[in-house]
Order: C-alpha cells, then sequence, then structure tokens
C-alpha cells in the first residue's frame, strides 16, 4: 500500500478519489467517465497498480461540485452506485428525490458559506431507474486555491439502513406519516412500496380476531410518487373484497402470519386470477415479483395490523437475507403503527366530545358563532379549551367558556365533565357563581390521585367564565374564576374589557379561595359580548393588555350587518400570535332580546287580593294577544296557582312577567322566598299541595331559578 503522504495541496476530491482505489477488487475493470476520462479524474495512481482489496465491494464514491452546484468530477465507479447520471455538467440536485431537493441545497449552499463540513447525513439518492440508493453523505468545502464543494458518499449497509429507518418511522403519531414512512424505508429493497392497513387499523378502532372473510384493506402509503396505471390502488383507495382476502389468507398459512414471496408475473397472474385485480395490485406492465410482510401486533394471538409490499422486477429475485432484513423492519415498526392507531383513536373521541360541546343555538333572542382552533392538529395538540351556547327553560341563554390545563385525553375529559356539569347546573336554576363554586369543588375532588380522570393528570388552576343573558330586561349576570374578562361591544360602537375581580381559578389552595361574585350589566338589543382564552391574546412579544386592547379593537369593527360566523373567523385571523403557543378559542353573541310587545311585567303588593288583580292584569294582555280561549284559561289557573303560592309561603313584592316566544307562552312568578316548590303525592284528605300538581298538568314544562332576592317559578304554556 502507498504511505506516501498527500500534498498539502490536494483537494478533498482528490483525497477521497484516491482512497476509492484502496476498496476496488483486483481485475475489477473500471468505467470511463461521462467525457471518456480514466476511473480516476484525479490522476491517482492507475488501478492495476494497487494491491488487492480482497472480497470487499466498494461503497466509498465522490462527486466534485462547482459554486453553482453542478457536477465537475465523479468517481462513482463501483457496482453499487450503478444507474447514478452525474454526468459532468449535470446539476447535483438531480440525483436526488424530489422533496429533499430544497433542505439538501440548503446544506450545501452552508457549506460554500461557512467553509463548515456537514457530515454523515443519510440520504437516498435517485437511480435513472426510478429505484433509490441509501448512503451516508458528507459534504466538505475544497481547499484552497479551489472552489466548490467535495460530496463524499458511502452507500449504507443493510443494518445500518435498518437502524436509519427505524428511528425515522418513530417520529410521528400520525398513522398516515407513520405508513409512509415505513414505505420509504422499505424502497431500498426495491422499486415499489405499499402498505395496507385493516380499515380498523386506518380509523383507530380497536383490532381484534375477525373472520377471514370480513378483512377490509385501506392503501395508507405507496412510494415513489408517480403516474400509476389506470385502476391501479392508490393512496387513500380500498383495496377490492377479493384482494383483501387473498392478501389475509397468503400471510396466515397455518393460522400463523408468515411473509410470502410471489417471484414473477406469471405466478402473480395464477395467485390473483383476475386481470381486474392484477391491475388494481401489480403497479407496472413489466414482469414484477412482490413480498408481502405482515404488520403483526405480538400477543395471543397475534394480531395482523396490515400488510408490507415491495415491488421489484422479476431478474432481482428476492434473495433470503433481504426477506429477513424486510421481515425484521417491518417487525421492529409494527408497535409504531399501533401507537398511531391508539393516537388516531383517542384523536376521534376528543374531537367527538368536542363536537358535543360546540354551541348551540341560542333561539331568536341571541345569535351565537365560535371557533376553535387546536395548537397542532393531532391530538396531542387538542386540549382542554371549551365554548358552550345554550337556551334555559327559562327562556334566558347562557355562555360558557373555560380552559382547561393541560392537552390530550386527560384534559378533554375534565373538560366534559366540567361543561356538561355547567349546564346541568345552569339548566337547574342556579346563579353563575354558584355553578362556579361547584365546578371549583369538581376540579379539586379530580385532582384527588383515586378519583382522577388520568393518572399524573391535574386541572388545577383551570378557568371558566360564565354569562347569563336575560332577553325581557337585557342584563347579563357573568362570574369568572381566573379567566381574561370579556370584552363588550356596545351598540354604538364603544368596546372594551369589563371590569372584573381577580379570581385565582378553579381548585386553587383552601387559603386562596374567594368568594365567586357576579358582575351585572345592561346589553341593549345589538350589543356584542366576545368571549375567549388566553391562546387568543398571549403573545411573548407584547404586553397581554396589548392583545386584549387588539381583540377590542377587532371586535368592535364587526359591523352589524356581518354574518356572525364569518365575523368571528376574521378576528381570529387578525388577533391570533403569528406563532401559536396554546389553544385558540372564541365565542361572539350578538343581542337580540324579545320585542316589547312580546313581554309584560307586573308588580304587586303580597296581599291576599293578589291572585284576581294578576288574573285581570293577565287576561286583558291575552285578550290583546289573540290568544285560544283554552290556552286564556290554562294561564289565568296558573298565574292564579303561582300568586296565590307566593303569597301563601314567601311573602315581599310579587312579580308577574308574561312572555310571548313563537309557539309558547312563558309565565313567571316570582317572589322573596327562598324554599323550593316540590311535586310532592298528596292524600285524600291533604287541603295543601295541590297547586303544583295542577301547574304541573297545565305546562309543557316548569322550575325554579334563584335571584339575589329571592326565587322565579315559571312555567311554559303551549299557545
Amino acid at each position: 500500500m502507498d504511505s506516501t503522504p498527500p500534498s498539502s495541496s490536494s483537494s478533498p476530491f482528490d483525497l477521497v478519489s484516491s482512497a476509492l482505489g484502496r476498496y476496488i477488487p483486483r481485475g475489477q475493470a473500471a468505467a470511463p467517465g461521462p467525457a471518456g476520462a480514466p476511473a480516476d479524474p484525479a490522476g491517482g495512481p492507475p488501478e492495476q497498480d494497487l494491491p488487492a482489496a480482497g472480497p470487499q465491494e466498494q461503497i466509498l464514491g465522490a462527486v466534485n461540485l462547482d459554486r453553482e452546484l453542478r457536477v465537475t468530477h465523479r468517481n462513482l465507479e463501483a457496482p453499487v452506485f450503478a444507474g447514478l447520471d452525474a454526468a459532468t455538467g449535470s446539476p447535483f440536485v438531480d440525483l436526488l428525490p424530489q422533496g429533499d431537493v430544497p433542505t439538501v441545497t440548503r446544506r450545501l449552499r452552508q457549506v460554500l458559506e461557512t467553509g463548515e463540513a456537514h457530515v454523515a447525513r443519510v440520504q437516498r439518492l435517485r437511480r435513472a431507474d426510478g429505484s433509490e440508493l441509501v448512503v451516508s453523505m458528507s459534504i466538505l468545502p475544497a481547499a484552497a486555491p479551489q472552489e466548490g464543494l467535495t460530496v463524499s458518499l458511502i452507500a449504507m449497509a443493510r443494518r445500518l439502513h435498518l437502524y436509519a429507518a427505524e428511528t425515522a418511522i418513530g417520529t410521528s403519531l400520525d398513522i398516515g406519516e407513520t405508513a409512509q414512512s415505513l414505505a420509504e424505508s422499505l424502497l431500498a429493497w426495491g422499486d415499489v412500496a405499499a402498505i395496507d392497513l385493516d380499515f380498523a387499523v386506518w380509523t383507530g378502532e380497536g383490532v381484534t380476531e375477525r373472520a377471514q372473510d370480513r378483512i377490509r384493506l385501506r392503501r395508507a402509503a405507496l412510494v415513489p410518487d408517480r403516474a400509476w396505471p389506470e385502476g391501479y390502488v392508490t393512496l387513500g383507495d380500498d383495496l377490492p373484497g377479493e384482494a383483501s382476502r387473498l392478501l389475509a389468507q397468503a400471510i396466515r398459512r397455518a393460522d400463523t402470519p408468515q411473509s410470502i414471496v410471489i417471484p414473477d408475473r406469471a405466478t402473480i397472474e395464477r395467485v390473483l386470477g383476475s386481470p381486474r385485480l392484477v391491475r388494481a395490485l401489480v403497479p407496472s406492465d413489466r414482469s414484477a415479483g412482490v413480498a408481502c410482510v405482515p404488520l403483526v401486533l405480538e400477543g395471543d394471538p397475534p394480531v395482523v395490523l396490515g400488510v408490507a409490499e415491495v415491488w421489484r422486477r422479476a431478474d432481482r429475485p428476492f434473495a433470503d437475507s433481504e426477506l429477513l432484513d424486510l421481515e425484521e423492519l417491518v417487525a421492529r415498526t409494527s408497535h409504531h403503527v399501533d401507537l398511531a392507531r391508539q393516537h388516531q383513536r383517542e384523536h376521534t373521541q376528543v374531537l367527538a366530545l368536542q363536537r358535543r360541546l360546540l354551541p348551540r343555538s341560542g333561539g331568536g333572542t341571541i345569535q351565537t358563532a365560535s371557533v376553535y382552533q387546536p395548537t397542532t392538529p393531532d391530538s396531542a395538540g387538542v386540549g382542554g379549551d371549551w365554548v358552550n351556547s345554550f337556551p334555559l327553560p327559562d327562556g334566558r341563554t347562557a355562555l360558557v367558556v373555560g380552559d382547561v390545563v393541560g392537552h390530550g385525553l386527560g384534559a378533554a375529559a375534565t373538560m366534559g365533565q366540567l361543561s356538561m356539569e355547567a349546564r346541568a347546573l345552569l339548566s337547574a336554576g342556579l346563579a353563575p357563581d354558584e355553578v362556579l363554586e361547584h365546578l371549583d369543588e369538581t376540579v379539586t375532588l379530580l385532582d384527588d390521585a383515586e378519583t382522577g380522570l388520568a393518572a399524573g393528570y391535574s386541572a388545577l388552576g383551570s378557568t371558566c367564565c360564565i354569562a347569563v343573558y336575560d332577553p325581557v330586561s337585557h342584563r347579563v349576570a357573568l362570574s369568572s374564576a381566573g379567566h381574561l374578562p370579556p370584552i363588550l361591544v356596545s351598540p354604538d360602537g364603544r368596546a372594551g374589557p369589563l371590569a372584573l375581580h381577580p379570581h385565582p381559578g378553579l381548585g386553587a389552595e383552601f387559603a386562596l379561595r374567594e368568594p365567586f361574585g357576579v358582575h351585572t350589566f345592561v346589553a341593549p338589543p345589538g350589543s356584542l359580548l366576545a368571549l375567549y382564552t388566553d391562546g387568543l391574546v398571549e403573545d411573548p412579544a407584547v404586553p397581554i393588555d396589548e392583545g386584549i386592547g387588539r381583540l377590542s379593537d377587532a371586535v368592535a369593527s364587526v359591523h352589524p350587518w356581518d354574518p356572525l360566523q364569518q365575523a368571528a373567523r376574521r378576528v381570529v385571523s387578525e388577533v391570533m400570535p403569528a406563532r401559536q403557543r396554546d389553544d385558540v378559542t372564541l365565542l361572539l353573541a350578538r343581542m337580540i332580546g324579545y320585542r316589547k310587545e312580546d313581554t309584560a311585567t307586573w308588580r304587586l303588593p303580597a296581599r291576599d287580593d293578589a291572585a284576581v288583580r294578576a288574573r285581570a292584569l293577565v287576561s286583558a294582555l291575552l285578550r290583546q294577544w289573540r290568544t285560544r280561549d283554552g290556552t286564556r284559561d290554562s294561564v289565568l289557573l296558573l298565574v292564579s296557582e303561582l300568586v296565590t303560592n307566593a303569597v301563601r309561603h314567601a311573602g315581599g313584592p310579587i312579580t308577574v312577567r308574561l312572555i310571548r316566544d313563537g309557539p309558547g307562552l312563558l309565565c313567571e312568578v316570582g317572589d322573596t322566598g327562598n324554599g323550593r316548590p316540590r311535586l310532592g303525592r298528596a292524600g285524600l284528605l291533604d287541603d295543601g299541595g295541590r297547586g303544583l300538581h295542577v301547574v304541573h298538568r297545565l305546562t309543557t314544562r316548569w322550575g325554579v331559578r334563584w335571584t339575589e332576592t329571592g326565587k322565579v317559578v315559571w312555567a311554559e304554556v303551549v299557545r
């Protein structure tokens, strides 16, 4: 071996090219370069003068580039590099798969500018026939006075490729990306690679042993990206039922998942038995062989998640060692596919839960629109933000926005529990501050290790804001637990956050707990109320007050005639931070209220003649509204019973309110008492307790809500 030290003026290309000769077996003729140049463009020793290299296969190559990244010299004479079209003057990026061109170009120019080498990048190179070669690529700056780059290429051994492929496949929890990564790794063994997954895996459902005639495979990944023959099953398509059953039967010989190899097209056509199936499964008209490797989830019994298929020309049969490599790679990465399946199932569950929490229509007295945008599209980014709006049984409308700490299934489950609990308590007539007291206790209980929804998950510090809109008085009662202040836009265009007393949030330590206050304000028809979570306004680059101010300006720009859903999306796009760090949630509510001619309110002293006076007032109004005689009689009896009970059991001034709402009439009687009317069974000889039975039979629904001065009993009658 030549031990003479290289000249100090030798370029990296010269050094690499000189080293190539030491790995070329004796007697192997080197192919000339593209212009008829000798195999060693650096002028190194002739091949016949080199010492023997033994049975080793050459795996080292070199390409020299100018500052325009075009090939000036190359030494890719080893058989492993056959098919790489690196003609002098051609762009180096022509050797790359299309998707890798931007990244590799950026690396090449970075080495040109900085002079710092980029070493050992795992890279695929594209051969002229469309197949790919996996190499370890290093980018070296040229030695002065020469300019340009030297790119050294080391064809990766199979074992190293297995390691690199497994590392790349486990980087995503998206099932499509996981399948695509596996297919790209398998392409090192063939010309076409496809991943067909059981439909239950694709949708995230539980995978169990099922009858073979019920299996359904869907193509989850396919490489390379090119035009496929007509009728071929491409990405996202279901395989024909017969093909799914044949593949399932082929890989489950003797009830054990096994790999199979079909060596040529004639055998494939005989196995498939149908030209339609051949068109669907065989990727070209050329003779081809295929290796089918099952993706198996280990267990007792093992469960097949799908099939990996590697196609290659029939003149390149699969060696036993190659099939073992394929099986090893698929076996190592099957658990990544199952993790992606579980993630897909969790994502589907979370989205279904959040769809159930989307705001419902508030009826004709209020318009609502909401926007929810998670941090990331996968379920790990689906967090605990929620918005909800729903009509209450007594004609009011509740608006709720909350932000549960964390992301994922634990946060989503807590979000669902708090949201449903808030809705139930508000529908039962509790005031917003009372509802927050119950939610505060719930969050504290969920933090208990024995009763928590998810191990290691804590919802302490979650926030919530509840607003209840009365469409008759146009008043809003609002309570907040550590939430950012809502923004109110008055009909004259003035906008700003509401001045709320700060609160530490839900589940705070006992020493930090404070009573939840109620902020009451008037929202005339045409007012706009915006409730949101902190992800919409928090930006590390600006103070939080500035973010809230920007939101106020954006909400104030919403015109009364703007469609509210479009306006909500526009507000989010204008205000959302450039780099989203948290879930973004916005709820817009436009107040409409009842028309004056559809409501009436009377205040009566709690005297024995209160029921008589109430009947007279209500009767005159019902005639004005032209109510049917049967409905009028029912409403008069209802008012008489409710007012009589208020005088007998409560005292103080009595308020009677009647609301005409579409096909129904809503009757409300308020008093200063705090007792809850209960419907019970009255005995045959009992004088009392029959009034509520009358109310129950006359109405479609009735209930009680509490106020700061007492309670209101409401009942609805169909007109």
